[in-house]
Protein backbone atom coordinates (compact mmCIF):
# COMPACT_ATOMS: atom_id res chain seq x y z
CA UNK A 1 0.00 0.00 0.00
CA UNK A 2 1.20 3.67 -0.68
CA UNK A 3 1.80 6.10 1.72
CA UNK A 4 0.33 9.58 1.46
CA UNK A 5 3.00 12.53 1.16
CA UNK A 6 0.32 14.99 1.65
CA UNK A 7 -2.79 14.49 4.41
CA UNK A 8 -4.84 16.70 2.16
CA UNK A 9 -4.16 14.87 -1.39
CA UNK A 10 -6.53 11.74 -1.74
CA UNK A 11 -4.48 8.54 -1.36
CA UNK A 12 -4.97 7.66 -4.82
CA UNK A 13 -2.64 10.35 -6.29
CA UNK A 14 -0.02 8.26 -3.87
CA UNK A 15 -0.19 5.71 -6.59
CA UNK A 16 1.01 5.35 -10.62
CA UNK A 17 -1.97 5.03 -12.81
CA UNK A 18 -0.86 1.82 -14.34
CA UNK A 19 -0.52 0.74 -10.71
CA UNK A 20 -4.65 0.52 -10.80
CA UNK A 21 -5.05 -0.77 -14.45
CA UNK A 22 -5.76 -4.83 -14.41
CA UNK A 23 -3.82 -6.10 -17.40
CA UNK A 24 -6.80 -6.25 -19.82
CA UNK A 25 -7.25 -2.93 -19.18
CA UNK A 26 -3.70 -2.33 -19.64
CA UNK A 27 -3.80 -4.46 -23.27
CA UNK A 28 -7.00 -2.18 -24.47
CA UNK A 29 -5.17 0.99 -24.12
CA UNK A 30 -7.67 2.55 -21.79
CA UNK A 31 -6.08 5.72 -20.36
CA UNK A 32 -6.73 8.14 -17.67
CA UNK A 33 -7.84 11.54 -18.58
CA UNK A 34 -9.28 13.02 -15.35
CA UNK A 35 -9.98 12.26 -11.29
CA UNK A 36 -11.67 15.50 -10.73
CA UNK A 37 -13.74 16.88 -10.84
CA UNK A 38 -14.86 13.57 -11.95
CA UNK A 39 -13.32 10.40 -12.56
CA UNK A 40 -12.96 10.49 -16.76
CA UNK A 41 -11.28 7.05 -18.52
CA UNK A 42 -11.09 7.25 -22.14
CA UNK A 43 -10.31 4.09 -24.66
CA UNK A 44 -9.21 5.13 -28.54
CA UNK A 45 -10.40 3.87 -30.87
CA UNK A 46 -8.44 0.45 -32.65
CA UNK A 47 -9.42 -1.28 -35.10
CA UNK A 48 -8.68 -4.26 -33.28
CA UNK A 49 -11.23 -3.14 -30.57
CA UNK A 50 -14.16 -3.50 -33.30
CA UNK A 51 -16.90 -5.84 -32.68
CA UNK A 52 -18.28 -6.09 -36.33
CA UNK A 53 -16.04 -4.68 -39.34
CA UNK A 54 -18.77 -4.06 -41.20
CA UNK A 55 -19.80 -1.46 -38.75
CA UNK A 56 -17.10 -0.09 -37.19
CA UNK A 57 -18.72 -0.14 -33.73
CA UNK A 58 -16.10 -0.99 -30.90
CA UNK A 59 -17.27 -4.53 -29.03
CA UNK A 60 -19.79 -4.30 -26.02
CA UNK A 61 -16.98 -6.10 -24.08
CA UNK A 62 -14.11 -3.44 -24.44
CA UNK A 63 -17.00 -0.69 -23.38
CA UNK A 64 -17.84 -3.27 -20.18
CA UNK A 65 -13.81 -3.30 -19.20
CA UNK A 66 -13.73 0.41 -19.79
CA UNK A 67 -16.79 0.98 -17.32
CA UNK A 68 -15.72 -1.48 -14.92
CA UNK A 69 -12.04 0.07 -15.12
CA UNK A 70 -13.81 3.19 -14.02
CA UNK A 71 -15.66 2.06 -11.40
CA UNK A 72 -12.74 0.90 -9.95
CA UNK A 73 -10.69 4.07 -10.21
CA UNK A 74 -14.04 6.08 -8.79
CA UNK A 75 -14.07 3.76 -5.86
CA UNK A 76 -10.09 4.50 -5.10
CA UNK A 77 -10.96 7.76 -5.44
CA UNK A 78 -13.47 7.91 -2.60
CA UNK A 79 -11.72 5.92 -0.40
CA UNK A 80 -9.61 7.41 2.70
CA UNK A 81 -7.50 4.96 2.64
CA UNK A 82 -6.56 2.56 -0.19
CA UNK A 83 -7.57 -1.08 -0.42
CA UNK A 84 -8.09 -3.74 -2.11
CA UNK A 85 -11.48 -3.92 -4.27
CA UNK A 86 -13.21 -6.36 -6.51
CA UNK A 87 -16.55 -6.08 -8.85
CA UNK A 88 -19.18 -7.39 -6.99
CA UNK A 89 -22.13 -6.41 -9.64
CA UNK A 90 -21.73 -4.65 -12.58
CA UNK A 91 -24.90 -4.08 -14.46
CA UNK A 92 -25.02 -2.37 -17.54
CA UNK A 93 -27.75 -0.65 -19.79
CA UNK A 94 -26.92 -0.63 -23.92
CA UNK A 95 -28.37 2.34 -25.48
CA UNK A 96 -26.82 2.78 -28.59
CA UNK A 97 -23.83 1.86 -30.80
CA UNK A 98 -20.50 4.21 -30.36
CA UNK A 99 -19.94 6.07 -33.15
CA UNK A 100 -16.78 4.16 -35.47
CA UNK A 101 -13.58 5.80 -35.73
CA UNK A 102 -14.11 7.93 -31.59
CA UNK A 103 -13.07 7.39 -28.71
CA UNK A 104 -15.40 5.88 -25.75
CA UNK A 105 -15.09 7.53 -22.88
CA UNK A 106 -16.61 7.00 -19.37
CA UNK A 107 -17.40 8.76 -16.25
CA UNK A 108 -18.47 7.18 -13.06
CA UNK A 109 -19.37 8.52 -9.61
CA UNK A 110 -19.41 6.73 -5.87
CA UNK A 111 -22.20 7.78 -4.76
CA UNK A 112 -22.35 5.40 -1.29
CA UNK A 113 -19.66 3.93 0.69
CA UNK A 114 -20.10 1.30 3.73
CA UNK A 115 -17.35 -0.13 5.55
CA UNK A 116 -17.64 -3.23 3.30
CA UNK A 117 -19.62 -1.65 0.13
CA UNK A 118 -18.86 0.86 -2.64
CA UNK A 119 -21.94 1.71 -4.85
CA UNK A 120 -21.34 3.32 -7.93
CA UNK A 121 -23.02 4.74 -11.21
CA UNK A 122 -21.37 5.28 -14.96
CA UNK A 123 -21.59 6.15 -17.84
CA UNK A 124 -19.98 5.62 -21.00
CA UNK A 125 -20.27 8.42 -24.31
CA UNK A 126 -18.48 9.04 -27.42
CA UNK A 127 -19.14 12.17 -28.76
CA UNK A 128 -22.02 13.89 -26.03
CA UNK A 129 -22.13 12.64 -22.52
CA UNK A 130 -25.97 13.66 -22.75
CA UNK A 131 -26.03 10.81 -25.10
CA UNK A 132 -24.70 7.63 -23.48
CA UNK A 133 -23.81 4.69 -25.43
CA UNK A 134 -23.86 2.73 -21.82
CA UNK A 135 -25.17 3.51 -18.43
CA UNK A 136 -23.65 0.67 -15.46
CA UNK A 137 -24.67 0.72 -11.94
CA UNK A 138 -22.15 -1.69 -9.77
CA UNK A 139 -20.90 -2.50 -6.38
CA UNK A 140 -17.68 -3.12 -5.28
CA UNK A 141 -16.09 -5.25 -2.59
CA UNK A 142 -13.75 -3.26 -0.36
CA UNK A 143 -10.68 -5.22 1.19
CA UNK A 144 -11.71 -7.56 -0.87
CA UNK A 145 -7.68 -9.25 -0.09
CA UNK A 146 -8.89 -9.46 3.64
CA UNK A 147 -5.76 -8.47 4.55
CA UNK A 148 -3.50 -10.97 2.84
CA UNK A 149 -0.81 -9.67 0.37
CA UNK A 150 -1.24 -8.67 -2.97
CA UNK A 151 -1.60 -12.17 -4.92
CA UNK A 152 -1.39 -13.98 -2.34
CA UNK A 153 -4.68 -15.61 -4.44
CA UNK A 154 -2.35 -16.24 -7.27
CA UNK A 155 0.39 -18.91 -5.84
CA UNK A 156 -0.03 -22.89 -6.10
CA UNK A 157 -2.42 -24.69 -4.09
CA UNK A 158 -2.40 -26.03 -1.09
CA UNK A 159 -1.44 -29.23 -0.77
CA UNK A 160 -3.61 -31.24 2.00
CA UNK A 161 -2.07 -32.79 4.60
CA UNK A 162 -1.06 -36.38 4.86
CA UNK A 163 -4.15 -38.17 5.94
CA UNK A 164 -6.45 -35.50 4.47
CA UNK A 165 -7.39 -37.07 1.13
Amino acid sequence: MARRVNADEPPINALKPERLHSPQARALGIELVSLEPQVVLKIPYREDLVGNPETGVIAGGVVTTLLDTTCGWATAVALKQLTSIATLDLRIDYMRPSAPGKPIYATADCYKLTHSIAFLRALAYDVDPSDPVAAAQATFMLDSNAGRREGANLGPPARPAKGDA
